[in-house]
């Protein structure tokens, strides 16, 4: 008898840890959508032991429905929710191309603030002071240039952390700093102004 309950707990804890972590992120989707716009602003860091990659920036970003604009180390990254434009202080260049066609290691602010929701697999880990910690997992592995992605969500119910490790090694880790929501955001922020990059190249991809 004692064998069958044991192996029951077992058999149902995976269960129980998806159930819960679905749980937690469902609210997270819910509150993050109630908000009509919002602010972010958040650090990250990027590291490779093999590799000896360790760099540290920040960066901000609105958001206001499909549109987005994010300032990240010495790039910018504005989208209108039909066209991207990426700006390259080093290039002095403006990569032109559509909204849909960012690389997947990409993340501007409306990705990190819902990466949860399509195509992963979600496992509660556990509670580590006043976060849950839960892992992603895609949920078509061969076509992911990651393989888990570690989420740190508070007992309050915000996003604290999301950290993408790579197949290669690297792992990127995006801490929340400020997170300000319904916030008033300009048009023009969502719309690349040339005038703003004189001598930059447009290239269109």
């Amino acid at each position: 008898m004692r064998f069958l309950v044991v192996f029951f707990l077992l058999a149902t804890t995976p269960f129980f840890a998806q159930d819960k972590s679905q749980s937690i992120l469902n609210d997270l989707s819910k509150k993050i959508k109630s908000y009509k716009s919002f602010y972010v602003d958040f650090k990250a860091t990027i590291k490779n032991t093999d590799t000896g990659i360790n760099e540290n920036t920040t960066g901000k970003g609105w958001v206001q429905g499909d549109k987005f604009h994010t300032v990240y180390g010495e790039n910018t990254i504005i989208s209108n929710g039909i066209k991207l434009w990426v700006v390259s202080k080093e290039d002095k260049a403006v990569y032109i191309s559509s909204a849909g066609d960012e690389d997947e290691e990409s993340l501007n602010p409306k990705k990190l603030m819902s990466i949860w929701e399509n195509g992963f697999s979600s496992k509660y880990v556990k509670q580590e002071g006043s976060n849950h910690v839960i892992n992603l997992y895609p949920k078509d592995p061969g076509k992911s240039e990651y393989h888990t992605i570690i989420l740190k969500v508070s007992t309050s119910n915000d996003l604290k952390s999301v950290q993408v490790k790579m197949k290669d090694g690297t792992a990127m880790t995006y801490e929340m700093v400020k997170f300000d929501g319904n916030i008033d955001i300009p048009a023009s922020k969502f719309v690349f102004d040339k005038r703003n990059y004189p001598g930059y190249q447009e290239v269109d991809n």
